[in-house]
């Protein structure tokens, strides 16, 4: 049958609260006092854009959240989805040295939602105008991604003129599309993008480079070029049953969620989802959010193979999600025309290879079967755009990872289209890398890594102050409600 919506406004709107909600004043205050603001700290090294942690945690401590949230987006644009998106437990939460004294490590991305939400909430401008006087360079972002916003913002506050071209109705990428809805709306990200804009960056939304706009044309009216173009379409299946009205590309499920009111949108009473990454965790978890009776996921490897971060494992296991391990899609099942199951077989490795055990099929009743098997290259869209860059054998663009530049000194790449596909922050910071890139190459210097000025000319010690004491609870409260 048809998918339809099942579940009220209300239920769906108690279904879809934040997975971790804002801390309040005190908590924030008390959770920065835990902070031993360590000078070499392994966080700022574990973070891909280099934020300093333990600078802007201080100035939480010492009352002064909107000077935390300069610190952080200063070096870090889209901190406040990075905030929410982050896999903090594998990255700056990970590496803090607290865990070595098997303590808690400090919240460090609930700080940085803390900050970032102060000033957003309080419509505080905290960065610096950018240049008045122009370089009177331009260049040419395609992509409003994260990796595109990120060099787009970095470049108008080094003095240059950007235009990001974006084909998509809404900037942002997968950051407005693509995240489960749980862990952040898609407002976060759309207010990022008009704080890049405020930085003087112009933004074309609806234009396809190619289409709507020739890549001739960008080579004559700007100096640079940066290739954010992200990835492609959902890796097929390939089995029969797939072009069904109701197998559907996770990343397109969760995209109706950040599109549609809650609901209105269909869902399914028994979901399979194929694939074990982070997509697939979030797809899973969202089908039952919507009224699912039962959702799974089906793995063709065992549960250590997955690549899913183990706490979202857990976290899906916790909402009822269900795991099929070594098992894999043999064909999906119609009834009058719709989805009404999954055929399966059982798998295991031989020589390293995963094979079925024949004679082990069975169906599993289904009525939604979402691919999250990973997505495909853009090395055919790379090739029509720009035939002489360098392409590696995984499909992505070969560039300098230091600066983003490719064997076209003009063009830069940087995010999914260069690694493959890794986190929001990983191609904030690779954006960031590509627009000093740009710069050096721009001006005819040296390129030099970004680096947050609180970190410049630091001495030993130095992040501490025995001049400074920690707000207290009672007066952070009092200065927020003035």
């Amino acid at each position: 049958m048809p998918l339809s919506p099942l579940l009220s406004a209300d239920a769906l709107a108690a279904n879809f609260t934040e997975l971790k909600p804002p801390l309040r004043p005190q908590e924030a205050l008390v959770e920065a006092t835990r902070c031993l603001y360590c000078f070499d700290a392994p966080c700022i090294t574990a973070c891909p854009t280099g934020i300093d942690i333990p600078a802007f945690i201080k100035k939480i401590a010492f009352g002064n959240p909107a000077s935390a949230a300069k610190t952080i987006l200063t070096a870090n644009i889209l901190g406040a989805s990075c905030a929410r998106v982050c896999p903090t437990a594998v990255l700056c939460e990970g590496a803090c040295v607290l865990e070595d004294r098997d303590e808690q490590p400090i919240m460090i991305g609930r700080l940085q939602r803390y900050a970032t939400d102060f000033v957003e909430q309080r419509g505080l401008r905290v960065l610096p105008p950018p240049p008045a006087k122009k370089s009177g360079k331009r260049i040419a972002v395609i992509g409003a991604g994260p990796a595109g916003l990120g060099c787009a913002a970095e470049l108008a506050q080094l003095g240059h003129s950007v235009t990001i071209f974006e084909k998509q109705t809404q900037a942002g990428g997968l950051n407005t599309y693509g995240i489960a809805y749980y862990k952040m709306k898609p407002q976060v990200s759309l207010a990022e993008v008009e704080l890049v804009k405020s930085l003087g960056v112009e933004l074309r939304t609806g234009v396809a480079v190619g289409k709507d706009v020739a890549v001739a044309q960008l080579e004559q009216d700007y100096d640079a070029i940066f290739i954010g173009v992200g990835l492609g379409a959902a890796t097929k299946l390939r089995i029969p049953g797939e072009d069904l009205p109701e197998v559907v590309d996770a990343l397109d499920f969760i995209s109706q969620i950040h599109t549609r009111p809650l609901h209105q949108i269909p869902a399914g009473r028994r979901v399979a989802v194929i694939g074990c990454g982070n997509t697939a965790i979030d797809a899973v978890t969202q089908a039952k959010r919507l009224g699912a009776n039962r959702a799974f996921i089906v793995y063709r490897r065992d549960e250590a193979d997955m690549s899913a971060y183990g706490f979202e494992y857990e976290h899906a296991k916790h909402d009822g999600a269900q795991f099929i391990f070594k098992a894999a899609p043999l064909e999906v099942i119609a009834t009058d025309g719709h989805v009404s199951g999954l055929r399966l077989i059982l798998t295991h490795l031989v020589n390293g290879k995963v094979e079925p055990v024949m004679g082990s099929e069975w169906t599993e009743p289904c009525d939604l079967v979402l691919k999250a098997v990973g997505q495909e290259k853009q090395a055919k869209l790379i090739h029509d755009l720009f035939p002489a860059l360098s392409v590696d054998v995984r499909g992505v663009i070969t560039h300098d990872p230091l600066t983003g530049q490719t064997n076209v000194p003009h063009l830069f790449a940087g995010g999914d289209a260069g690694n493959g596909g890794r986190e929001v922050v990983n191609a904030v910071g690779e954006g960031k890398k590509a627009a000093h890139g740009i710069h050096a190459f721009l001006t005819k210097q040296k390129a030099v890594p970004p680096v947050q000025p609180s970190r410049l000319g630091a001495k030993q010690g130095s992040s501490g102050s025995g001049l400074l004491k920690p707000i207290r609870a009672h007066e952070l409260e009092a200065a927020l409600k003035k």
